[in-house]
């Protein structure tokens, strides 16, 4: 697998995914480690001349204004850690912890902040000798960066902590010392230079960014395949119809959607057998279009924070100035994330009343009830739907901003936080619930082309370029539902050919890449 080349400037969430996910190995470019000698020469320079540097020779927060004399500097940098590491809940997957590595490592690597090449090195050391630190999901306010969360990140470099490391959780010392990493001990301004920062919220909402560019590829296929179950009105799509009122994902969601289903003989034109079309299936462009639209801010709001300096106090070599500054605070990011879950939800959200249509009699033009014979004896796709609006229900109540609410901390000194890793934290939770929304329309959308399909003869019954290769996906994992039987493993069968980029990878291969 290519090694990643941690440079400060130019990580992709392409890299961040390949690290993350398929433990693709680091390297640190070698002018970035010389940056990083640069700002440490400056900090040794500040403590051999015991000048008062936030964070180096005084405390932190409402502490900012006591000095700390030059012997007891590097204890503080210690005790900074040991008093910060008090998360709660749940450890986060293995995933996010690479991430929040990945990110410090490469903000340090950016020559800001006086870390040691030693404890930089080490980060890089865990990445690619897969030792994971573990780190609690809740804790922190986003602002003077994700404190508790990335305290527990140091821990174990420190002996102290807990560390998976080959599958079993050991405590810090043990785990660094099986993976072969030597432990360090923190110099003057590491600790809150490896803490002070937004890496953490950075981290969840980058990999559920990644995640999301391919649920809006999904929530496309899934709305052709109803489309097309559902006979719809393709003159809604035209181009022209799009023009008019230009936006860049609606204009795009119609290409896409004229490209999956080119060639179908299951749509109509208007007025063939309607005029019209609900909104669900005639207002595509327009609601999957603007989640678009918000997608392509947030990546360029994300591949900026990702190289960015969050640090703080910021050392500046050429200068040779200290800097106190604000970098830490997430607002930027946690407003992102909140536009990102509200983004993500909508589409669960209009997908569940495309469900609706299908398997409701009165609304799926002649299907059967529920989208199977025999009904009464049979329940068919009923309880789908019932638990599509309950995810659909739990995300509204998920995509309530966060970055709405502030709670002063520190003495007041910290008066106003971003409540940014919340709003993370939520956006992922939003995305898995979406994914599974998307893998009941796609089920029940297969299920009523079969049915429409039994009726229709000849050209009818063709499918699009894309939607084919879709549906021929979904049907060489799950059959056609003639009798009840256990739905539950079929949708997670679903689900997994989304999880796993099948379904994307067939009907690219099939029609062209889905680009927005």
């Amino acid at each position: 697998m290519q090694t990643v080349i941690i440079t400060g400037e130019t990580l992709t969430l392409d890299e961040l995914a390949a690290v993350c996910r398929f433990h693709a190995p680091v390297e640190l470019d070698k002018e970035a480690m010389e940056r990083i000698r640069a700002s440490r020469k400056i900090i040794d320079d500040f403590v051999e001349r015991e000048e008062v540097v936030y964070g180096v020779t005084t405390g932190f927060g409402k502490f900012s204004d006591v000095v700390i004399s030059k012997e007891d500097c590097v204890q503080l940098q210690k005790n900074v850690i040991m008093t910060h590491a008090v998360g709660a809940g749940e450890a986060f997957p293995t995933e996010v912890v690479r991430g929040i590595i990945l990110l410090r490592l490469n903000n340090l690597a950016k020559g800001f902040s006086g870390a040691r090449s030693e404890t930089v090195e080490t980060l890089a050391a865990m990445l690619n000798k897969h030792l994971h630190p573990v780190i609690p999901q809740k804790g922190s306010l986003g602002a003077s960066g994700d404190l508790a969360p990335l305290s527990h990140m140091v821990l174990p470099m420190m002996g102290m902590g807990l560390a998976e490391y080959e599958g079993h959780i050991y405590p810090g010392r043990e785990a660094m010392e099986k993976a072969g990493i030597p432990v360090i001990n923190l110099h003057e301004k590491e600790g809150i230079a490896l803490i002070n920062g937004t890496q953490v919220m950075t981290a969840v909402g980058a990999l559920t960014v990644y995640d999301a560019i391919r649920l809006i590829k999904y929530g496309d296929i899934a709305a052709a395949l109803t489309f097309e179950a559902l006979n719809g009105i393709t003159t809604a799509l035209k181009p022209q119809v799009h023009l008019t009122r230009p936006h860049k994902g609606q204009i795009d969601t119609a290409r896409i959607l004229n490209e999956l289903m080119e060639g179908s003989g299951m749509t109509t034109e208007q007025g063939e057998l309607r005029v019209q079309d609900p909104y669900t299936l005639r207002c595509l462009p327009q609601i999957h279009g603007a989640s678009k639209n918000a997608l392509n801010y947030i990546m360029e709001q994300i591949e900026v924070e990702m190289n960015s300096v969050t640090d703080n106090p910021i050392i500046f070599p050429q200068t040779q100035e200290v800097i106190s500054g604000g970098n830490f605070h997430g607002q930027p990011m946690a407003l992102t994330f909140d536009f990102l879950g509200i983004a993500v939800a909508e589409l669960a959200d209009v997908a569940e009343r495309r469900i609706e249509r299908l398997v409701n009699p009165a609304l799926n033009y002649g299907l059967p009830a529920f989208l199977v014979e025999g009904g009464g004896l049979n329940s068919g796709y009923m309880i789908v739907q019932y638990c599509a609006a309950a995810l659909v229900s739990e995300n509204k109540i998920l995509a309530h901003p966060a970055c709405v609410d502030s709670i002063p901390s520190s003495a007041n000194q910290e008066d106003h936080v971003s409540m940014g890793t919340i709003s993370a934290r939520t956006a992922r939770d939003i995305a898995d619930n979406v994914r599974r929304v998307l893998a009941m329309e796609i089920l029940c959308a297969c299920q009523a082309i079969d049915l429409r399909s039994q009726s229709d003869t000849g050209k009818k019954g063709v499918l699009g370029k894309g939607t084919k290769a879709a549906y021929d996906m979904v049907r060489s994992k799950i059959p056609f539902y003639d009798k009840d039987r256990e739905l539950y493993p079929e949708i997670n069968a679903c689900e997994e050919l989304l999880a796993d980029d099948s379904l994307i990878e067939a009907v690219e291969t099939a029609c062209r890449p889905i680009t927005f």
